[in-house]
């Protein structure tokens, strides 16, 4: 089993955390999680499941929110040294790792993604749905997208939302976790669906995207991306008039198909089966959100799998899910 989208956070940042974010809600929390920031936890946490091995990607906050433009570039550095080192160590248990990114740099991202593939050996990079605000799709970003088209490998898309993000227009801040509930699902959907109708995928088509959640909302809002608002009262079955308006050369919904979703589902099963009916067993790969859950990690891993395992398809489908496509897509020995 190789799990695609876990998170560690290596001591050199976290123990620099404090000085560049003060106050920031991973200082309290994260050291209650010991699995995500101490590799003997982690490791002796991996031994409890037969042949699992994690590729590994830095855990919140984004690295763009640790610094200036001129400071982030060597923090992205600090990071991606330290999984690689990681990596290094234990090649059996993280055969590969995800580079992070200065995403208010957009020179910078370009140079840390060729440095980390070429001489670290990261196998893609992880970015989040939003850069400080702004979105992925903004021309700027183009560049980070173009230069792993090059490298024909992934980008990983990590959702991001803070309760700050009020669920109502006359409130300041977010209630009941909603921001992290379901504005999470929400993000990744935004995100991925501006990239679409930016264009993407026509000017990219060998790009490929690893969206966390599944996709988020989009494997149950399949069939609304299929007939959308302006399309009821100004289109017809087959012709969608914002997707025509965007110049896309395909309907909406097969870019969508296009994405690769994880597993990362917390368990559950009928999201799992949901997911996989959309993105099929060629797009899905095997991931658990590890150690995000009460059981320092333990719990996502154990449930995801058990998940995968319930899917209704032959064991050699299970096979490309757990561990095949990963190896393909990211191209590991």
């Amino acid at each position: 089993m190789i799990d695609v989208f876990n998170h560690f956070m290596p001591k050199s940042i976290f123990e620099r955390l404090s000085a560049l974010v003060p106050g920031h809600v991973t200082l309290t929390a994260f050291p209650e999680l010991p699995t995500l920031w101490d590799v003997d936890a982690r490791l002796r946490m991996m031994d409890e499941f037969d042949g699992l091995q994690q590729v590994l990607s830095l855990a919140n906050p984004p690295i763009e929110m640790l610094g200036q433009p001129d400071k982030t570039p060597e923090v992205a550095r600090i990071a991606n040294d330290g999984l690689a080192e990681l990596c290094r160590r234990h090649p059996d248990r993280f055969p590969a790792f995800i580079a992070s990114m200065p995403m208010n740099n957009v020179e910078a991202c370009v140079r840390e993604a060729d440095r980390a593939i070429a001489d670290l050996g990261a196998k893609g990079i992880q970015i989040f749905t939003n850069v400080l605000g702004k979105p992925l799709s903004s021309p700027e970003f183009r560049p980070i997208f173009h230069n792993m088209a090059r490298h024909d490998l992934p980008v990983w898309i990590h959702p991001i939302r803070g309760p700050q993000f009020a669920d109502y227009a006359t409130e300041k801040a977010s209630e009941n976790e909603i921001w992290f509930t379901f504005g999470w699902p929400y993000e990744t959907t935004a995100c991925v669906t501006r990239l679409i109708f930016s264009g993407i995928y026509d000017e990219l088509p060998n790009l490929k995207i690893i969206t966390h959640h599944m996709g988020g909302m989009v494997p149950f809002y399949a069939g609304k991306i299929d007939l959308g608002f302006d399309q009821i009262f100004h289109g017809g079955t087959n012709e969608n008039p914002v997707a025509r308006k965007a110049g896309l050369k395909k309907p909406p919904v097969e870019y969508y198909r296009m994405l690769y979703g994880d597993t990362a589902l917390n368990g559950s099963v009928a999201a799992t089966r949901c997911g996989h009916a959309f993105f099929t067993t060629g797009h899905c790969v095997f991931a658990t959100d590890a150690p995000f859950d009460a059981e320092k990690g333990r719990m996502l891993i154990r449930e995801t799998i058990n998940a995968v395992n319930g899917l209704e398809i032959p064991k050699a489908e299970k096979d490309r899910i757990f561990a095949g496509n990963a190896r393909s897509l990211l191209k590991l020995n």
